[in-house]
């Protein structure tokens, strides 16, 4: 088989001589005030020859927030901290967008404003837990308290603060945008109708049920463009209570609309995976809603979802999707297109640091020496 992980693609504005993206993964690593510090400026560097770096998942605002450490990109700090970022990825040639994050009710009131619940559009108990800073300044997993619904003035709120976020994160040099539509979180709660009980403009029908999506993506659109912006999603997505009763009409009714909006790419992530760990009970119906997807949506398919090389290759060249992002294969090798290229062995990841710590399980990870030859070849950056 003919592998075409290296082969170029545009995805809208934003031109990857690679199809081996680089997933958003959070690590909780952000400084004080939630603001990139130079150890994340060496975690992104190292990363720059995937085809594209989509950040760790980055809150909107401050009552966006919901774990400990995770960066933000609503002061002026977090925007002058991921500035360094985008430089520095950019120096090595790279390309790298900022994924915008709201996490809706998978919060704690030690997050929000005023110590205040965390809002989402239904009040209801939330399965899981969410990781605090402790009374001693150590992360702690809490149980998720119940939600506050948000109110109309709300909602208009927080699709400003999407807006406002986005202009942020061109401002701090970013290529593009992801718009976090996925895994559990708020715009997903609106998503799903396990999670949506609202009986208002935004619940119910399939319509209403996704209107805070679209607002938001026109929001961000209207600010830097469509073909900068790109939609990550879970249909099939069960990870911190999501469910839907017809997930084939409404992902298919997204797709529809998604692709009349000329977005930059859709990311879909694959439900063999519920958050960090392998999901063996995933629903079949994952195969026929993806194949359906393809054909309605016009532009490119990002996907993920516990993909190796192998499985990878396939995927592209059964066009199943044009680009494919990895994950924990990043986290363990930051010259993850040059060990595929050459079919070297992978340094295995560490999972007792991928949430909270220092440079150790972050930016420790060996390098493979480059010949002058590849060196040349490349023009990746070499670290020993």
């Amino acid at each position: 088989m003919t592998s075409t992980l290296f082969s170029p693609v545009a995805l809208g504005r934003i031109h990857l001589p690679n199809r081996i993206v680089m997933a958003p993964l959070t690590r909780s690593r952000a400084g004080t005030g939630n603001v990139p510090t130079d150890m994340n400026v060496e975690y992104y560097r190292q990363r720059a020859s995937a085809g594209m770096i989509i950040t760790e998942a980055t809150q909107i605002s401050q009552q966006g927030q919901g774990y400990a450490w995770t960066p933000g990109i609503h002061s002026d700090a977090q925007i002058s901290g991921w500035s360094k970022v985008a430089d520095a990825v950019h120096a090595e040639g790279g390309r790298i967008v900022m994924q915008l994050w709201h996490v809706g009710r998978v919060s704690h009131p030690v997050f929000q404003p005023g110590g205040a619940a965390p809002v989402a559009p239904s009040v209801m108990d939330v399965p899981g837990k969410t990781f605090i800073i402790d009374p001693d300044g150590n992360g702690a997993w809490a149980d998720i308290p119940p939600p506050q619904e948000l109110d109309i003035a709300g909602i208009e709120a927080i699709i400003a603060d999407y807006a406002q976020a986005a202009r942020n994160a061109i401002a701090a040099g970013m290529d593009g945008v992801e718009i976090h539509a996925a895994n559990g979180y708020l715009i997903d709660q609106f998503i799903n109708s396990n999670s949506n009980h609202r009986t208002d403009a935004y619940g119910g029908s399939i319509e209403n049920r996704t209107r805070f999506l679209f607002e938001v993506v026109d929001a961000v659109i209207n600010e830097v463009g469509a073909d900068r912006v790109g939609v990550r999603l879970t249909p099939m997505g069960r990870f911190i209570g999501m469910g839907d009763d017809t997930p084939e009409l409404t992902f298919g009714h997204i797709a529809r609309r998604l692709g009349e909006r000329g977005l930059a790419y859709l990311h879909l992530v694959e439900p063999t995976t519920l958050g960090v760990e392998t999901d063996t009970n995933y629903d079949p119906r994952w195969d026929a809603i993806i194949l359906l997807m393809r054909k309605i949506y016009p532009g490119k398919l990002l996907l993920a979802g516990g993909y190796d090389k192998l499985s990878a290759s396939r995927a592209l060249a059964e066009g199943r999707g044009d680009v494919i992002a990895f994950g924990k294969l990043f986290i363990a090798n930051p010259d993850l297109p040059h060990r595929f290229k050459i079919g070297a062995p992978l340094n295995a990841p560490d999972p007792a640091s991928f949430f909270g710590g220092n440079s150790l399980g972050y930016i420790d990870y060996p390098f493979l020496p480059l010949t002058p030859e590849e060196i040349h070849e490349t023009g990746s950056l070499a670290e020993t």
